[in-house]
């Protein structure tokens, strides 16, 4: 009361409270106050509601995995390589092997000039001189199709798919960089380099999987149920992400560069390697005045784009599946409780949170789309795993899980990804998206359907237990409710109660 009371000094102009104004001036700033901690409560609660859930789900896969890995040798593999690949591993469970052995830094910039030299003063159509316009204009006319074939588009382009399939994304699908005042000629030369800077010799992570994320991204991102939710530099971000999220990528995985104690390693110390390493490198090349096509925004448009671009990239580091995974599931369940069943995306970090979400799926997307498509991008990042595992014997390392080719294990190790990867990812998104992503989830079924079928009979796999095709089918039948293994929260007010979040079957048959 003595506060009421006080005589505070008067600007010129302003009259002085009575005392019932400043009364109810105090409770209006007690009361906002009130609200800031509730707020602050409930962010809080969010937190610790997302790391239940994500050690929830871990514990899930855990028990999984394990009885997955009692198999076989080959099952043993698979889900060491799914625990070292997702998993993302406290500080106490870092026991790097390290060696005095080391690869060379990855920094190559290709020279600026042969991208201006292509373009020879004039932007060309499809971002690239293509000697079949037909066959280019065939195939752009499929962009926005989900089983889009970027093997054959990396073909027509001349090897350039990452360079082409930006500028008609960014450019000629959704006006982005007219948007943006970006000059189009700055962007391509742009593009030029960070293409050359995808290593052709790596058999997967190279300009064709780089472009092939981006473009599934486009997909998604042009379904009318998110076309309305994302800011155009939002969705300008999460494109631009997926086609810089793998430049330099040496082909090695951050286990590897840390056991080796490989330079780029010990300067992001051991997290998120190549991530980081990937965002250093596209944005460093935005610092050349002749690249820098980013000029034409304005400050608070680069700072908030470049702050995306690096939330989304990061997003991409396989050990934080799990986190991302129980923190959609959570914010997507909370926003359904709160809106009656309905997703409303009210603020930027749920926005971004679900954008991330989808680039990730992106990026682990082949298992979606058409059985050829999958089958040539399975043997791709089958070799680069065998390349690694080669390197690794050169070295004298102990080989990382599934980089063996003396003990193949690539039938068991797809049907092991879809089932504790992908699916509940897709299954989210699925959710999220209904019903666009059905025909996603439709393919993933019969993908998988196609590497268990295959997999190799083993005395030591209860598959070949008996080998009549009866019994064999009713194995392929129980196996299914490991494929359908769905991870739900409650949608009780209470969330801080998870004892709702679906287990699946607490039984595992070991026919996988």
């Amino acid at each position: 009361s003595s506060g009421i009371n006080a005589e505070w000094p008067l600007r010129p102009g302003d009259r002085r409270l009575t005392g019932v104004e400043q009364q109810q001036q105090l409770l209006d700033g007690l009361a906002d106050i009130d609200w800031v901690l509730e707020h602050l409560n409930k962010i809080k609660a969010r937190n610790s509601v997302g790391e239940m859930a994500q050690n929830k789900f871990k514990r899930m896969l855990t028990r999984e995995l394990s009885q997955f890995s009692e198999t076989s040798r080959s099952g043993n593999q698979v889900a060491e390589w799914v625990t070292n690949t997702y998993f993302e591993r406290g500080e106490d469970e870092l026991e790097l092997e390290k060696s005095k052995n080391r690869i060379p830094a990855i920094y190559a910039k290709r020279i600026i000039h042969q991208a201006s030299q292509v373009l020879k003063g004039n932007v060309p159509k499809y971002g690239v001189e293509v000697e079949d316009d037909d066959a280019m204009g065939m195939m752009v006319a499929q962009i926005n199709t989900w089983n889009f074939d970027m093997f054959k588009f990396s073909t027509i382009s001349k090897d350039h798919p990452l360079v082409s399939m930006a500028y008609i994304i960014l450019q000629s699908e959704r006006n982005l960089l007219r948007s943006y005042n970006i000059d189009p000629a700055t962007f391509i030369k742009y593009m030029f380099v960070i293409e050359a800077n995808y290593h052709t010799n790596n058999p997967y992570h190279n300009a064709t999987h780089g472009a092939d994320v981006m473009q599934s991204c486009h997909v998604l991102l042009g379904y009318s149920v998110v076309e309305q939710v994302f800011t155009d530099l939002e969705v300008f971000a999460a494109l631009y992400a997926c086609a810089i999220h793998d430049v330099d990528h040496p082909g090695l995985s951050n286990q590897f560069l840390s056991n080796t104690s490989n330079a780029l390693a010990i300067l992001y110390n051991d997290h998120a390697v190549l991530e980081n390493h990937h965002l250093a490198t596209a944005f460093k090349f935005l610092k050349e005045d002749e690249l820098n096509w980013a000029s034409g925004m304005d400050d608070k448009q680069r700072s908030l784009f470049r702050k995306m671009v690096i939330d989304l990239v990061l997003a991409t580091d396989m050990s934080k599946h799990l986190s991302l995974l129980a923190d959609i599931k959570t914010t997507v369940e909370s926003s359904k409780v709160a809106h009656h069943g309905k997703l409303v995306l009210e603020s930027y970090n749920e926005r971004m949170l679900v954008l991330q979400g989808i680039v990730h799926s992106c990026d682990i997307s082949s298992a979606t789309k058409a059985l050829p498509i999958y089958k040539a991008w399975t043997e791709k990042i089958i070799e680069e795993f065998y390349q690694q595992g080669d390197r690794e014997r050169e070295l004298g390392l102990n080989l990382s899980p599934m980089c063996d080719r003396q003990d193949p294990s690539i039938e068991k190790s797809q049907v092991g990804f879809i089932d504790y990867i992908v699916l509940p990812l897709w299954e989210t998104l699925g959710e999220l998206m209904f019903p666009y992503c059905q025909e996603m989830l439709t393919q993933l079924n019969e993908n998988r359907m196609y590497y268990f079928s295959r997999i190799p009979e083993s005395p030591r796999c209860s598959i070949t237990d008996s080998p009549d095709s009866d019994d064999r089918s009713d194995l392929i039948a129980s196996s299914e409710k490991r494929k359908n293994m769905r991870v739900t929260v409650n949608k009780a007010d209470d969330c801080s109660d998870l004892s709702s979040i679906d287990e699946g079957d607490e039984t595992t048959n070991n026919s996988d």
